[in-house]
């Protein structure tokens, strides 16, 4: 079913049944209205008949006033259709009955409640008849009982025309309702059966396309258009950024086993060479085998630290502990190289624990203590500062290196990318962009401040608290 007749039908069983309510509370307050009004008739024909009655007994002796009595009671009950009266002594003996109804009896213990209370009316009986009872004193007479009944055609007319009324106008209403609905449904659905082409039109191979945005929408339509644009905006970055290292890594790779397979052929194309010279073939295979090997790792912690972070185990780290494990594993590399380390003032025995993976995490300290022993191998000495503050954790580490440009500053986080002044030393160009994945992943930043000549600092900042 559609979305377009599923909300006209929605639409219409909800018009629907409010319009039958509408209608059932406007015939019941009808109906119960017309009751009342004719109930109270009823009351002043016993009026009528009990002040009739009377007068007729003080003129009994009378023949010709007696006569006078009946003609006009039988004008009154031909006011009413099946009209009926009866007058009832204090004995409860029926002493009078006149009309055209069907003269069932009453029950006397409806009389006796009629004599307590003063009036009273019997239990509706069916087909509109109704018949009421009025407690009526007189002094020569005592209290009689004046019973009154009929038909209230004129309510069966009119409530069945009303019946009709509503009926027709219910069906008249369901059927433009639904004519409405229906056209009302196209048009608010008209903007995303038109999205829905577009979103047709976009693949993998053309991410550029956006949806067009409906001029001056501000609904939930215009907010989905949006969202879904800066999906495609998000969606195009990511394969382009995939492309992207996808090819610098097939480059990165090309290039250590282009040379270690150019070793082996080498060495192959003589039937026997010296000792010496396999033994350099040898090294030089396992030179490259390693920097494949560094290549490949950094690969897999670079597709590790892009996870989800839910899907990383994460646990409390110290990171005082994690930066002397670094620099004991970085001058076992650079045993040349002079790391001095300082640890801010801390209060609590906790002040330098973060929430974070500790693998990853030494992988990013390890990588940013690396880059500086590489580029001060001159000479220069490395500073590491650890340092808490109110609200973040801070590492600083500074060198003496030959420093970056500003545009390749810029760049520093673009995987395999490289400055002009590194190109000289060893290594792949994945270590920073690793080590803004593994800080982004824990919640944290990494910045970088450098000039030619004056060396290059970088912070990795961690907020205190767990990132959500």
């Amino acid at each position: 079913m559609s979305i377009r007749l599923r909300l006209a039908l929605q639409f219409g069983a909800i018009l629907a049944v409010t319009l039958l309510l509408f209608a059932l509370v406007i015939y019941v307050a009808t109906q119960q209205s017309r009751r009342t009004l004719f109930t109270q008739s009823l009351f002043k024909r016993t009026l009528v008949v009990g002040h009739a009655y009377a007068a007729g007994q003080e003129e009994a002796a009378d023949a010709g006033h007696r006569a006078a009595y009946r003609r006009y009671l039988q004008q009154l009950y031909r006011t009413l259709p099946a009209e009926e009266g009866r007058v009832y002594d204090a004995a409860g003996r029926l002493v009078f009955r006149e009309g055209q109804g069907p003269g069932r009896a009453v029950p006397a213990a409806w009389l006796a409640e009629v004599r307590r209370t003063g009036r009273a009316v019997l239990e509706p009986e069916t087909n509109y008849h109704e018949t009421v009872g009025l407690l009526y004193r007189d002094a020569r007479l005592g209290p009689l009982v004046v019973v009154a009944s009929s038909v209230d055609e004129d309510s069966r007319q009119q409530l069945a025309q009303l019946r009709q009324l509503l009926a027709a106008g219910l069906l008249a209403a369901l059927a433009v309702t639904g004519l409405g609905g229906w056209g009302f449904a196209g048009q608010a659905l008209r903007p995303l059966r038109r999205m829905v082409r577009e979103v047709d039109g976009i693949t993998a191979t053309d991410l550029g396309q956006r949806l067009t945005p409906a001029a001056g929408r501000a609904d939930e339509i215009g907010r989905l258009a949006q969202r879904f644009n800066r999906l495609l905006d998000r969606l195009e970055s990511a394969f382009a950024g995939q492309r992207t290292f996808v090819r610098d890594a097939s480059h990165e790779l090309r290039t250590p086993l282009t040379a270690l397979i150019g070793e082996l052929e080498v060495a192959l194309l003589q039937a026997e060479r010296p000792p010496a010279e396999y033994r350099r073939v040898l090294q030089r295979t396992l030179d490259s085998a390693r920097r494949l090997n560094e290549l490949t790792n950094g690969l897999l912690q670079i597709a590790r630290a892009s996870d989800d972070p839910s899907q990383v185990p994460m646990a409390a780290v110290p990171l005082d502990e994690l930066l002397l494990l670094a620099h004991e594993q970085v001058l076992r590399r650079y045993p040349t190289c002079r790391v001095d380390l300082a640890f801010g003032d801390a209060d609590a025995a906790d002040a330098f624990a973060v929430r974070g993976n500790e693998a990853l995490l030494l992988a990013a300290v390890l990588n940013v203590l690396d880059n500086a022993c590489k580029f001060s191998a001159g000479g220069g000495t490395v500073t590491a500062t650890l340092a808490p503050g109110p609200a973040r954790l801070t590492l600083l580490v500074a060198d003496e290196g030959p420093g970056l440009h500003a545009a390749d500053l810029a760049q520093v986080f673009v995987p395999f990318f490289r400055a002009a002044a590194a190109r000289a030393v060893p290594g792949h160009g994945i270590g920073l962009p690793l080590t803004a994945r593994i800080m982004a992943l824990h919640g944290g930043t990494v910045r970088l401040a450098s000039e030619p000549g004056q060396g290059t600092q970088v912070w990795l900042e961690w907020p205190l608290e767990a990132p959500a």
